[in-house]
């Protein structure tokens, strides 16, 4: 596998996870506070755009790595837990980094 799978798979996990974040933080003014209803429509969809990135990512890195099932959908729902992708992705990283092929003639096979 090569190291660019896990590397879109992190940055992906982190700006998903940081996003939800800042969602939460927004729907807490939204419906807390009565504040910031055009913010939060604006912060979900830019969720929603990068979750989707993230599971297509999440996915191709679950293929590649022959996860089970299980295991894969644990980590495509990572990204709907605030704070858990980025636990998730820890161990995503400490799992899959011995996989990592430098040899772009092996990476291929």
């Amino acid at each position: 596998m090569k190291k660019s799978v896990l590397t879109r798979y992190r940055v992906m996990a982190y700006a998903t996870a940081v996003m939800l974040l800042v969602l939460c933080a927004s729907m807490v003014l939204k419906y807390g506070f009565d504040t910031g209803a055009n913010a939060t429509l604006v912060i979900s969809q830019i969720h929603g755009v990068l979750f989707i990135v993230y599971l297509v990512f999440a996915f191709d890195l679950g293929s590649k790595a022959r996860w089970k099932f299980g295991k894969l959908l644990w980590v495509l729902v990572s990204g709907t837990i605030p704070t858990a992708a980025f636990f998730v992705e820890r161990k995503v990283v400490r799992e899959v980094e011995p996989l990592i092929v430098d040899d772009p003639v092996r990476a291929t096979a």
